[in-house]
């Protein structure tokens, strides 16, 4: 993905975009971490002010793939800090994109991993333990499914049904 942009990919498929099977999330992400440019295989996970789920996600080898967290857009904590992007980075994720917060963000800017959210906020989400794994999740305007593809670069988000040769 590092060679071809997603306005590239968009302008060189619009019969994917019409059709629905290419998405682009609405405009509304922070780029944190060092990797500004990542794709791979979605893994959903639907929380609301506890990341207790995250943390063992991200505990699991990533193998390369993208999770996607839908906090609801809250914005009153993070659901994401540094030391789960730190442990998401040496478990091989490609990425993380969460529909609310992150913290610790000097430690999240110095790993290799993409990740983006709406916001930084210094207080920490609660340890319940209370999400869903693996739904269908909504975020930024568009319906995010696990398996789909994610690519993420500095131009914005895009989410297929499938892996796109690029």
């Amino acid at each position: 993905m590092a060679l071809v942009t997603t306005a590239e990919v968009c302008d060189a498929n619009p019969q994917l975009i019409v059709s629905g099977e290419l998405r682009a999330l609405q405009p509304i992400f922070q780029i944190y971490g060092r990797r500004q440019v990542f794709s791979g295989p979605v893994v959903t996970l639907k929380v609301f002010e506890d990341n207790v789920l995250v943390r063992e996600f991200l505990e699991e080898k990533g193998n390369g793939r993208v999770l996607v967290v839908d906090g609801g857009g809250s914005l009153r904590c993070a659901i994401l800090g540094g030391n789960p992007v730190v442990q998401a980075q040496n478990n091989g994720w490609a990425g993380i994109v969460v529909n609310g917060c992150v913290r610790d963000v000097d430690e999240i800017n110095g790993c290799d991993i993409g990740v983006r959210a709406l916001a930084s906020h210094p207080a920490k989400a609660y340890k319940k333990g209370i999400g869903e794994k693996h739904v269908p999740v909504n975020v930024a305007g568009t319906r995010i499914c696990d398996g789909e593809w994610l690519y993420a670069d500095t131009d914005g988000i895009l989410v297929s049904k499938m892996e796109l040769a690029v």
